[in-house]
């Protein structure tokens, strides 16, 4: 093959790897509004007010910290249940 050939397969090769990745990655933030929403609803649902202190740990639950999530609910005056409750919501 000559070289002037070999250089356009090459960078065709590479477009089509890059954008089969690109395609295959689910978008980042799709998930996080959702679950944070869910846990804050979750909180509403048993008759608590939504602080920033509960979003703030609904999104330590999302991103996996649920330790941290419940330490948290229950730092700002929630019960264990509903803390566990609604940090599982959120992930």
């Amino acid at each position: 093959m000559r070289p002037s050939a070999r250089i356009p397969s090459v960078l065709a090769g590479f477009v089509l790897a890059v954008g089969g990745a690109l395609l295959a990655v689910p978008p980042v933030g799709a998930a996080a509004p959702t679950s944070v929403q869910q846990c804050e609803q979750y909180v509403v649902q048993h008759g608590k007010q939504v602080t920033d202190g509960v979003g703030q740990a609904c999104y330590e639950g999302q991103i996996g910290n649920q330790t941290s999530c419940a330490a948290s609910l229950q730092a700002i005056g929630y019960s264990a249940d509903i803390a566990s409750g609604a940090c599982r919501a959120a992930h």
